[in-house]
């Protein structure tokens, strides 16, 4: 709003020197006023840009510093393996939770620019909305989930997953899921399409599961795709699995990954 203000009092000066000091006609002193309007404009907004980038970059140089040391720590246990499966997923969690904490803390700044950047207050919920998400602070992904923009496939999965968890009508997910998938390109859609089947399976739809996946790949070539269709066609839904997905679908956390145990000497191989 004030990039706004700020550029428009600028075109009425300048529209007034040429007019009323210049003696410049009106039509060409409207034409230097608008002229200088939008180049003010453009030049304010790039440079709030610039900032903004360089303040959202200090949120990711926190992460990566911090997935960094977790990837360390997690190659030290291939020499030294930790007491059990369970006790290494909560020692990973937890120190997730120290690092994204200060990266939520620094997303804060953003609000600075809430007078220049309209739509700053709705990316800052974004990028909260995915943070408190990783450390499964759903409390505050429910208070974040009116304020953030859905753009992006794996943030409408995050909302699908958020609301099937909550029992939320599957009328309502799937207009989320009709409307996120409506904007993909080729490939994109794997995630939503396999998150919308799995729920559909899971409650006892399998004729209609196969229906979005027959749709999903007249828009898609995905293996997890397919082979899913091809278990709904066989009747088998038990073996429906999306784990072929890795961390994009356990990362929705509607199921805990499986982990093969493995004999201490496979360790040192």
């Amino acid at each position: 709003m004030i990039t706004i203000i700020s550029s428009l009092v600028i075109g009425a000066i300048l529209f007034s020197l040429v007019y009323f000091v210049a003696g410049v006609s009106l039509g060409w002193s409207i034409f230097f006023a608008l002229l200088g309007f939008g180049v003010i404009q453009a030049l304010i907004g790039f440079l709030i840009q610039k900032r903004i980038k360089r303040d959202m970059e200090a949120v990711q140089y926190i992460l990566l510093e911090g997935q960094k040391k977790l990837q360390a720590k997690m190659q030290r246990w291939q020499i030294s393996p930790p007491g059990s499966m369970k006790a290494a997923q909560k020692e990973i969690f937890e120190d997730t939770k120290v690092f994204v904490k200060a990266a939520l803390k620094e997303t804060e700044i953003l609000s600075k620019y809430k007078y220049f950047v309209p739509m700053i207050e709705r990316q800052k919920a974004t990028a909260q909305l995915q943070l408190n998400w990783m450390i499964k602070n759903f409390k505050a992904v429910d208070e974040l989930m009116p304020k953030a923009l859905f753009l992006d496939p794996s943030l409408s999965a995050i909302k699908m997953a958020r609301m099937y968890t909550l029992e939320k009508p599957l009328e309502e997910i799937e207009k989320i899921y009709k409307k996120a998938v409506r904007r993909l390109r080729y490939n994109q859609n794997v995630l939503l399409a396999s998150t919308w089947s799995w729920m559909l399976v899971k409650r006892g739809k399998d004729e209609e599961a196969q229906k979005v996946l027959n749709e999903a790949l007249k828009s898609s070539d995905d293996k997890t795709l397919k082979a899913n269709l091809l278990t709904l066609q066989n009747k088998c839904p038990g073996h429906f699995s999306n784990s072929a997905l890795g961390d994009q679908w356990y990362t929705l956390y509607l199921e805990e990954p499986r982990y093969r145990t493995q004999r201490q000497h496979q360790v040192y191989r």
